[in-house]
């Protein structure tokens, strides 16, 4: 599978006023991007995110390391021809309507005037705006909005989408429908990175991911293993009643009751074969025994607070 975007060792510093120590946002990051894979770029705030995507786009030079797109590195100015870019909080003029847009997106991207006129039609229709073309854009709803910008950064039939927070501010349904445009992009073999704060559209957009943190990649890999099983289960069963808690947690089983079911917390499966048993020694039923896994946000919030609680025993 071929990588059509290669970071390698990639440091940024700023200088900052005053003669003051220089700023670190980025420290010797490493991650690639496959053909036809959706990535994830998450972290806190000031985590270098942003910087990292400026420098892709040629925005900003690194201090140190390499990026590549296409093959070709970031300095290229050939690279950015292959990518496709919607920025957070993008702003077209809403008195054009989403032909016109397109149409310039299209002249700026370097496309003929036949070229087009032939994509516009099945653009908007891949992004469920085909009968809003020639309305302006004034009259469009956020989601409506957030998928022209998308459609005006794929008019030229990128290989690379980097996109900033695509669905901010969108209602349930239009997140689905701009999910599902994403995945049809990778599936044509399309690299697409998002930058996000929203973990949920993370974890059920994306392939893999990179947690950066403090300008160092935290966390990396792909979603199901970073949000691995854990010794934790959540049975339900009938009756939940206090002697059964008590013989639950005689064996060392850690016991929660929680709306009519028990989260249990175990140290392997044969442990939790002797719950079973003992709920069925007692007379229980069995209606549901599920593995709970933790979510990206545990992930994401694990390691902020890890941060946090080693910047607090730094200064202790």
């Amino acid at each position: 599978m071929t990588t059509l975007i290669e970071v390698s060792g990639l440091r940024k510093q700023y200088r900052s006023a005053f003669r003051k120590p220089k700023i670190t946002a980025l420290d010797g990051i490493d991650f690639q991007v496959q053909e036809g894979e959706l990535f994830g770029l998450l972290g806190p705030n000031g985590a270098g995110k942003t910087t990292t995507v400026k420098i892709l786009l040629g925005l900003t030079h690194p201090t140190e390391g390499t990026a590549s797109v296409c093959g070709l590195p970031v300095r290229n100015p050939e690279s950015r021809r292959r990518v496709g870019y919607l920025p957070e909080g993008h702003k077209i003029p809403n008195y054009l309507t989403a032909r016109q847009a397109l149409s310039i997106f299209g002249r700026m991207s370097g496309m003929s005037s036949a070229d087009i006129r032939q994509r516009i039609p099945g653009l908007l229709d891949q992004v469920r705006m085909g009968q809003w073309a020639d309305v302006r854009i004034k009259k469009y709803s956020k989601g409506m909005t957030q998928r022209l910008g998308l459609a005006c950064a794929m008019v030229h039939s990128p290989q690379v989408l980097l996109l900033d927070e695509p669905t901010d501010g969108v209602d349930p349904v239009g997140r689905r429908e701009i999910r599902d445009i994403l995945r049809a992009e990778a599936d044509r073999g399309t690299a697409v990175l998002l930058n996000s704060h929203l973990l949920s559209e993370i974890e059920r957009t994306c392939d893999r991911v990179a947690v950066l943190r403090n300008g160092k990649v935290a966390a990396f890999g792909r979603v199901e293993d970073l949000t691995r099983q854990s010794a934790t289960y959540k049975m339900v069963a009938t009756p939940i009643d206090d002697s059964l808690l008590a013989a639950f947690r005689e064996t060392g089983a850690g016991v929660e009751r929680v709306n009519g079911h028990m989260v249990l917390s175990v140290t392997d499966l044969t442990h939790l074969n002797v719950l079973v048993d003992r709920l069925r020694a007692g007379g229980g039923e069995l209606a549901e025994l599920t593995p709970v896994r933790s979510t990206l946000e545990d992930v994401f919030v694990d390691l902020v607070r890890a941060d946090e609680r080693s910047s607090v025993g730094a200064h202790e």
